[in-house]
């Protein structure tokens, strides 16, 4: 069966690049693993790829929803899982790319299906976290479920207050167990970069959003959205910038509060890539590092795919 790739790394690591690098040289169907970007209007401060790239190398999965239509990793892992089997179907390598651990993680295990949000509870719960601060939910939660915890950072916002309305809902750790294995191969590479590499280029892509217009966009989703708690509206970047766009901080404050998040953010991800079986790591910036890449894929997938011809690298 013609293998899928996960392409994964943090925050601004080089994702993009490296895979139209290979869409380039492979027949490949890029699919985006990125939770905020399968909503409408959110580009600047989600680094979207621009539409000249997007036209050239379609990516599915990106502008599907509306910010007030919330996606899950259920409805990620439903069609990614389509999205495969259509790529196998016409002969295309799927190449997933992104930064999104759960939604790797659903489509390549399964995941128990959960009730829809409750949203007097989920309001309540997010009350609750503003006024208290979410590190303090954090430890309620280690109280009610220590296992669920454990997996969550204590600033981790969206996924303290799920964990909590599941509790409230009276859904059981154990029903939230991976069901299903992944259909045919599966190849990991994930792009790794040294801290302080990586941070050097948080900063660099943040300044660029700025330039680029990023305050404006923001400005604009607050004056089309209000105050509405849509998922979108908490992304880290989207976070900081809405408070200065409500007047509660100025921008330079709200700026330096979003790299520290957006830092933060990379930590997490870098963390939950270390607990992965990868089969490549990359530092995209190292001499000759995709030429070695490549020569690694073309050989695995001349073995797995015989009936196939791979360029050498241009």
């Amino acid at each position: 069966m013609i293998p899928a790739i996960f392409l994964m790394g943090p925050t601004a690591s080089g994702k993009t690049e490296l895979a139209i690098r290979l869409a380039e040289l492979l027949p490949v169907s890029l699919v985006s693993v990125d939770s905020l970007l399968v909503y409408r209007h959110f580009n600047i401060g989600g680094a979207k790829p621009p539409p000249g790239v997007l036209s050239r190398y379609p990516h599915e999965l990106i502008d599907i929803r509306e910010p007030d239509d919330p996606y899950s990793a259920g409805n990620f892992r439903k069609d990614a899982r389509a999205l495969v089997d259509t790529a196998r179907a016409a002969g295309k390598i799927p190449l997933l790319v992104g930064g999104t651990g759960l939604y790797f993680r659903a489509l390549e295990r399964g995941i128990a299906d959960f009730p829809p949000a409750a949203e007097e509870l989920r309001l309540r719960i997010a009350r609750e976290g503003e006024s208290l601060g979410w590190p303090a939910l954090h430890a309620r939660l280690g109280i009610l479920d220590p296992g669920r915890a454990s997996r969550i950072h204590p600033q981790d916002r969206q996924r303290i207050l799920r964990a909590l309305e599941l509790n409230g809902l009276g859904v059981s750790p154990a029903e939230k167990h991976w069901c299903e294995d992944f259909p045919g191969p599966v190849w990991k590479i994930a792009l790794c970069l040294p801290r302080k590499r990586l941070h050097a280029r948080i900063a660099q892509r943040f300044r660029q959003m700025l330039s680029e217009g990023f305050p404006d966009e923001v400005q604009a989703l607050h004056a089309r959205y209000g105050d509405a708690d849509f998922p979108a509206m908490r992304a880290v970047g989207y976070r900081q910038l809405f408070a200065w766009a409500r007047g509660s901080t100025g921008l330079e404050q709200a700026g330096e509060e979003a790299l520290a998040a957006t830092r933060q953010l990379a930590k997490r991800q870098e963390t939950w890539l270390r607990a992965e079986t990868l089969d490549w790591r990359i530092d995209p910036e190292a001499d000759g590092a995709f030429q070695a890449l490549w020569s690694w894929l073309r050989v695995r997938l001349q073995e797995t795919c015989p009936e196939k011809s791979f360029p050498d690298e241009k």
